[in-house]
């Protein structure tokens, strides 16, 4: 399988180096990266994006998690096990609501949104905010022009 293009963010000059940007500011909120690429998967999932499912899996598995292999065949069904913190099942718990904002008319829960509150400061909700906007973006992008699963990264 080929894209049908080249990536839209990589073709427009100036696109690639503003997420780029966007990217090591969001690093900068203090959430683990592992707690990061947890978000990233999970949204990949729920959008189907082969590509972003490919490279999350790759990231998650260079961050360091020494359990990453376990937790990332168990983050579609993060609900169901115990071996997700409590401040990474509110991260999810945000990234999932703030993708399918459609399928809910209070997209994003005033419980949700206050258990995140909770494990995270302003800062770290920014960062996980903004993994979930990027994630979205890209997934976008990637389903759009069917940008396969294992391609260059």
């Amino acid at each position: 399988m080929t894209a049908r293009m080249t990536n839209p963010a990589r073709l427009l000059p100036g696109v690639q180096p503003a997420v780029q940007d966007m990217f090591k500011a969001m690093h900068q909120g203090g959430v683990p990266q592992s707690t990061l690429e947890l978000v990233h998967l999970r949204i990949s999932q729920i959008n189907g994006c082969g590509y972003c499912v490919d490279s999350g899996v790759t990231a998650a598995e260079k961050s360091g998690d020494s359990a990453a292999i376990g937790r990332l065949l168990r983050v579609a069904a993060w609900r169901e096990t115990d071996i997700f913190t409590d401040a990474e099942r509110a991260a999810l718990a945000l990234a999932e609501e703030a993708t399918r904002m459609a399928d809910n008319p209070d997209a994003v829960s005033d419980e949700v949104w206050e258990n995140a509150a909770k494990h995270f400061d302003e800062k770290a909700l920014a960062a996980v905010i903004l993994m979930t906007a990027l994630t979205n973006f890209f997934n976008r992008l990637n389903v759009t022009i069917r940008q396969p699963a294992g391609a260059a990264h």
